[in-house]
């Protein structure tokens, strides 16, 4: 099992009609629902995530808001782009998108690796793109590789990152769907073992993603221009960081979860400080995808949140 999705067949029909647009570099593949009338949201997927993780949320939002749902490079039906996988890369992405297809000031919200891409629209987008942004469990400090605050990627997911890359390969050059489930037989990393419950076969949203995401994360390639303490100090919108489940185990230190509170608390400090207001809000027993696992609650969030918006 080698190659992209495309030559390996793999996509499958869902709800609603997909597009793609021509952003130079990459093809970027999106839906578009709701009234062109309605403000615009742009959802931003998770690392492995394709647009369609958020497809029972999107049926909701779209009764309040034109909404956009992408599948970031490397995913989905996004163009792969070998070794050209770094924020900056999939920030100028959503920067040519945000300017091509949606063409007026939107709020965005992003889920994970998602989420940093959010803030990174708030601190780098066009002047006038971005009116609010929404970080969902956005592992901000925890996703770099030497943090300026806190745990840092090889204390959280990375090492189940190194695990994924090294059995499937970069462009999936590797495949060994086997080998790979027979190393999480016995990991310690219980979101990974929850992620794949049939054994035998990749699940879809696994088929569609280019594992080199995991391996520029856990080795810290995809963030060493990116400096989060940086990007954050720079917020030009209000932003809403939602925390979910976390843990952090107090005999090995190590991270279960996207941030921790510290790193929560660090991030607030830090977009205040830019002159922009931060809320906060802790919802400890949601899953990390709340978006997906439960479309209602993060449905009334980002209606509720977006009407406090000026």
């Amino acid at each position: 099992m080698t190659g992209t999705p495309a030559e390996r067949n793999v996509f499958v029909p869902h709800a609603f009609p997909e597009k793609q647009i021509d952003l130079g570099e990459v093809t970027m593949n999106y839906v578009e629902a709701g009234s062109p009338e309605s403000p615009a949201l742009l959802l931003i997927p998770e690392q492995t995530g394709s647009w369609w993780s958020y497809e029972d949320a999107i049926g909701l939002l779209a009764e309040t808001f034109h909404v956009f749902a992408v599948d970031l490079r490397g995913q989905g039906r996004s163009s792969w782009t070998p070794k050209r996988y770094s924020l900056d890369n999939f920030g100028n992405d959503l920067v040519r998108f945000i300017a091509l297809a949606i063409a007026e000031p939107v709020v965005v919200s992003g889920c994970s690796s998602g989420g940093v891409l959010a803030a990174w629209l708030s601190a780098y987008s066009m002047p006038g793109q971005i009116r609010g942004t929404i970080c969902e469990d956005a592992p901000l400090f925890a996703s770099e590789l030497v943090p300026a605050f806190g745990h840092g990627i090889r204390q959280a997911a990375g090492p189940m990152f190194e695990m994924w890359n090294r059995h499937l390969g970069d462009q999936w050059s590797v495949g060994d769907w086997d080998g790979f489930m027979r190393e999480v037989a016995d990991s310690p990393f219980s979101v990974t073992a929850n992620m794949f419950q049939d054994p035998t076969t990749p699940p879809q949203f696994m088929k569609e993603y280019d594992p080199e995401w995991a391996r520029a994360f856990h080795d810290g390639t995809v963030a060493v221009n990116c400096p989060h303490d940086v990007m954050l100090a720079q917020a030009k919108t209000p932003v809403l960081i939602t925390h979910h489940q976390r843990i952090e185990d107090p005999e090995t230190g190590t991270l279960g979860g996207a941030l921790s509170d510290a790193q929560a608390k660090r991030a607030k400090q830090l977009i205040e400080s830019a002159g922009q207001r931060c809320d906060y809000q802790d919802h400890p027993k949601a899953l990390h995808m709340m978006h997906q696992f439960d479309p209602e609650l993060y449905a009334g969030i980002v209606t509720e949140w977006i009407t406090t918006l000026s």
